[in-house]
């Protein structure tokens, strides 16, 4: 497969790793936008939200949760943060493999994924 994400998966592509499970893998986002800029994926191949069936769907519970964890670690539930999931062409979507931006770290302007 092609998916940069799922060769970061696999481990044939280093990342920076801040949290990985069964299902999920989190690390730092290689341009970061905010001090804190991490991605969150699915270690299951889908290319969007629109691609997960209604038998899948507690991936993104399961997601949420990862980013609970993440963000209540770093102390950024108390000051805040920001969650972005781009979805096809016009959403910006760069990477077709689902993923989740968690920015925080700072007051965070509004946000162009297409910059």
């Amino acid at each position: 497969m092609s998916c940069i994400f799922c060769k970061i998966i696999n481990g044939e592509i280093p990342s920076n790793k801040v949290y990985e499970d069964d299902k999920v893998l989190a690390f730092n986002d290689i341009n970061p936008v905010a001090p804190f800029h991490v991605l969150v994926i699915p270690k299951k191949h889908y290319e969007s939200i629109l691609d997960i069936d209604d038998n899948d769907m507690e991936i993104i519970a399961h997601i949420h949760k990862v980013i609970n964890k993440l963000v209540k670690e770093k102390g950024y539930d108390k000051t805040g943060f920001r969650i972005i999931n781009n979805c096809g062409s016009d959403g910006c979507q760069e990477v077709k493999h689902i993923h989740y931006h968690v920015l925080a770290g700072k007051k965070l302007d509004w946000y162009d994924a297409c910059k």
